[in-house]
């Protein structure tokens, strides 16, 4: 069970109340407001106090769980990294998940954090200990081993998963995924520049799983725009020195006005200077990017300044990353915010009018929910469909050149 802190670290806790609507984005998470149908009234959520400089108590350790049994409670698994390679991102998104606790949730919600170690076999022991205890739902687990690992043992009982991995394969079955997924973002920018007058893409992706999701995705969105694919390449990032796969790519992809670079960090600040190096003229050539563009510093690669990439609105982001900085005195990973919209979403669904529906009517509502990474809403097939903006980078910050959705009625689907 985690266990509850002081609740002055966190503020006051939204009224669960405010936040069961019938329609259009039913979720709020961590706004100043609480966006519900559109016309709809608005309940303002109360300020947050400044937190105390101590740090906030530590959860207790993941193994103790609650009895399932336990008297009006809702037991929801929390799956997590919190020992191994992946433990202080496993722990980060644990603090997420706990600011969502007590933004969004009331005394009826439990939530039970397991630690899977990173590992197919933890993830296993872990969602057993999680659904011995009663969980009704799994949130996580964090990556593709572990999610097929999870996978077949909750089918088995009937419980769903809300996963961060972006696998899409393993998406079914009562798995829904809330990663990224590149597909999306490759779609949206594509879309954005091909309206923008591009017409010729090519692509230098890594020939990594990643890399070949991309390269389908590119392949895919430019024959729904009617454009042309002039050249796919592929570059071994094991390599040291990526200078001989550019010069090659950059000699066959003159014609091309558009290229997709999906790689981040320094892979991608020892790309794109090469590519300028060898003659594509970033003045005339739109660099885009994924999901993987979107962090802090990016535009201090003078080469990449007016790029374009597809990545969820960052205003609302912005705000929890400040929360989360003041309470825990580190910046969040990027991905904690899936913890923190997961956990919000179980809250919400934890007070349906007929007590806790975690069905899959319940979690695929056409209308979608809004959280910190903007609305989103699962699909029956299992994915995540997002309502993304696209961003241009700039050497003073990423600015937002095409907004992001705010129902999924303004996509037309």
């Amino acid at each position: 069970m985690l266990g509850r802190c002081d609740r002055r670290l966190f503020g006051p806790r939204l009224a669960v109340a405010a936040l069961l609507v019938l329609s259009a984005l039913a979720l709020s998470a961590c706004a100043k407001t609480i966006p519900v149908a559109p016309g709809g009234p608005q309940a303002t959520a109360p300020a947050v106090p400044a937190p105390p400089a101590a740090q906030p108590a530590a959860p207790p350790p993941a193994a103790a769980v609650s009895p399932a049994a336990a008297a009006g409670k809702t037991p929801v698994a929390l799956l997590l990294p919190l020992s191994g390679a992946n433990a202080a991102l496993g722990s980060a998104m644990l603090d997420a998940a706990q600011m969502a606790l007590y933004d969004v949730a009331d005394e009826t919600l439990e939530l039970l954090p397991q630690d899977t170690r990173g590992t197919p076999q933890g993830a296993a022991a872990a969602a057993q200990a999680a659904l011995a205890a009663g969980a009704q739902l799994i949130i996580g687990p964090l990556i593709a081993a572990e999610v097929e690992a999870v996978k077949p043992i909750a089918h088995a009982k009937g419980v769903p998963v809300l996963a961060f991995s972006t696998s899409a394969q393993l998406a079914g079955d009562g798995t829904y995924l809330m990663g990224f997924l590149p597909r999306q973002e490759i779609e949206r920018v594509t879309t954005f520049a091909h309206a923008k007058g591009a017409a010729h893409f090519a692509v230098l992706a890594p020939r990594t799983p990643y890399g070949e999701i991309a390269v389908e995705a590119l392949r895919g969105a430019v024959a729904a725009q009617g454009a042309s694919l002039e050249r796919i390449d592929f570059y071994d990032p094991a390599v040291p020195d990526p200078a001989p796969a550019v010069k090659a790519f950059a000699a066959a992809a003159q014609g091309a006005d558009a290229v997709l670079l999906p790689e981040g960090g320094a892979r991608l600040k020892a790309l794109a200077p090469l590519l300028a190096y060898y003659n594509i003229d970033p003045g005339k050539v739109h660099f885009l990017g994924t999901g993987l563009w979107d962090e802090p510093g990016i535009g201090s690669e003078v080469s990449l300044d007016g790029g374009w990439y597809a990545a969820p609105p960052p205003a609302a982001r912005a705000d929890f990353e400040k929360r989360f900085g003041d309470l825990y005195r580190r910046p969040p990973p990027r991905l904690a915010t899936l913890a923190y919209d997961a956990t919000a979403l179980a809250a919400v669904l934890a007070h349906g009018a007929n007590g806790p529906d975690f069905s899959a009517a319940a979690l695929t509502n056409p209308s979608g929910f809004v959280g910190v990474d903007g609305i989103f809403r699962l699909l029956p097939d299992g994915l995540v469909q997002r309502g993304l903006a696209v961003l241009e980078v700039r050497r003073d910050g990423n600015a937002v050149v095409d907004p992001a959705p705010e129902t999924f009625q303004a996509t037309g689907n």
